[in-house]
């Protein structure tokens, strides 16, 4: 039985999205067995995440959507991203974003894409006219619904500004705050749908040496000089909820591989913002230490 979970509007894009989406990374890992990851996506939809995200980097990912859920397809919000690895067209050019929908299309089983962001591109790229057109063209002709850039800092500003995107997805956690402080309220002003990624700061509380090498790097020596205190709450439970109720933000994707984090995740969303104190807490060690720091690419 489908579960409702809690909602909110995507901006001015017209579309809704659960507070809680599945970042689909770890759905196109070839280490995860097929049947699992069918199991995965279709539990998803069935505890009410309505935001599926993925990307043509992200491996088997969208290949395994479209064989899971092209039967569900009026269930979610399908959000991807490209610009590059499209056949026989160089990387960021009109080609290679037309290419690249092409075959998101095929691949996801779908006649439309909800999101298509831009992945991560540097600015003088983001701001090209011939690739600004190209998404018109998309948008314009059904294949995609909405526009939208992933990326970070003065990118994510440029394209929150500029009025040719209606979404961003970009990095909020406890760890990483420059965009929910200097782009997202503008974001909101505007109309803009806003993605949170890396929610939960890639765990980097879990390590008890420096995960030297690893995504969570950066992040944990971050908590090191914050020294943040959940107090009675796990780590995942206190940053998802600030993430996921940070103001500005729409939708917080989590990827998981496992059924059972995913139910987890779905439970902490029900628990709503966090505390007071713990929000206090979280604004006053970030205005001593966090200033300088800018988004993780």
């Amino acid at each position: 039985m489908l579960r409702r979970m809690m909602e909110r509007e995507l901006g001015n894009t017209g579309l809704r999205v659960s507070v809680l989406g599945l970042g689909a990374g770890q759905v196109g890992a070839e280490t995860l067995d097929e049947r699992e990851a069918g199991h995965l996506l279709h539990r998803a939809l069935d505890l009410g995440v309505t935001l599926i995200d993925t990307a043509r980097g992200y491996g088997l990912s969208e290949e395994r959507i479209g064989r899971h859920l092209a039967g569900r397809r009026d269930e979610f919000v399908l959000s991807t991203k490209g610009g590059y690895g499209a056949e026989e067209a160089e990387d960021w050019t009109p080609l290679a974003i037309r290419r690249g929908i092409e075959r998101a299309l095929r691949t996801m089983r779908t006649d439309r894409i909800d999101l298509f962001h831009l992945h991560s591109c540097p600015l003088d790229t983001l701001r090209r006219d011939d690739l600004l057109a190209e998404l018109d063209r998309a948008r314009g002709a059904g294949l995609i619904r909405v526009a939208a850039y992933s990326g970070e800092n003065e990118a994510l500003a440029w394209a929150a500004g500029s009025g040719h995107f209606g979404s961003l997805e970009t990095s909020v956690s406890v760890a990483d705050q420059w965009s929910l402080h200097h782009v997202l309220p503008g974001a909101a002003a505007r109309g803009l749908g806003v993605i949170a990624k890396r929610p939960i700061a890639n765990a980097a509380w879990q390590f008890r040496e420096r995960p030297a090498g690893q995504y969570a790097e950066v992040y944990w020596e971050r908590l090191q000089t914050l020294e943040l205190d959940p107090g009675e709450l796990e780590w995942d439970e206190f940053a998802l909820r600030f993430s996921a109720f940070a103001p500005g933000v729409s939708s917080a994707i989590v990827g998981t591989a496992r059924v059972e984090n995913l139910k987890r995740n779905a439970a902490i969303i029900e628990r709503g913002p966090l505390p007071a104190e713990l929000l206090a807490q979280i604004e006053s060690a970030w205005a001593e230490h966090g200033g300088d720091w800018g988004g993780e690419v």
